[in-house]
């Protein structure tokens, strides 16, 4: 906007050199930038945005913490399936250990406008002992997590994050 406000290309230039990607990571919430973050894996980001919430391991479970006590959820999965679909919708994010950029997580994620980060080799779950693990660092249910679907990246804790902002040269 600056270079159109002073006359260095035009409108139409300025519009072709934004990828729609951008635009999209604009309107979802993001890492704080002052925020002192712990990256404790890496996946592949499959949906914008920043989410942060208690682990869950299990869809219904993730329905029933988010609809009884009003918690922030992320869930954590293996893989989804379509029986994962109320408490994808449930989840402030969707964290999964396996799939890629067209997997049934990333996929959905993106459609409801959730953050997502999939294909997260270095994560395992344990779903008898509700825990998983990831560079060494044991994650349990309930724990609080943050994901950041846009970088791919899993911080542990509770990380600030910053609201999608509007401008007038958006409109």
């Amino acid at each position: 906007t600056d270079f159109v406000q002073e006359g260095s290309i035009s409108t139409n230039e300025a519009l072709r050199r934004i990828e729609p990607s951008q635009i999209d990571q604009l309107l979802h919430p993001t890492i704080d930038p002052k925020a002192n973050v712990t990256v404790i894996a890496k996946g592949l980001p499959a949906s914008p945005g920043a989410a942060v919430g208690r682990v869950v391991f299990d869809a219904h479970r993730a329905v029933e913490q988010a609809e009884e006590s009003g918690e922030r959820v992320i869930l954590v999965r293996e893989e989804t399936s379509p029986e994962d679909i109320a408490g994808m919708a449930a989840a402030q994010g969707i964290l999964t250990a396996r799939g890629g950029m067209t997997s049934h997580a990333a996929v959905v994620a993106r459609g409801m406008g959730r953050p997502c980060v999939v294909g997260c080799g270095e994560m395992s779950i344990d779903y008898a002992t509700k825990t998983a693990t990831a560079r060494g660092i044991r994650i349990r249910e309930n724990d609080l997590l943050t994901i950041n679907g846009t970088t791919g990246e899993i911080l542990l804790g509770e990380v600030g994050t910053v609201r999608a902002f509007s401008s007038p040269e958006y409109v």
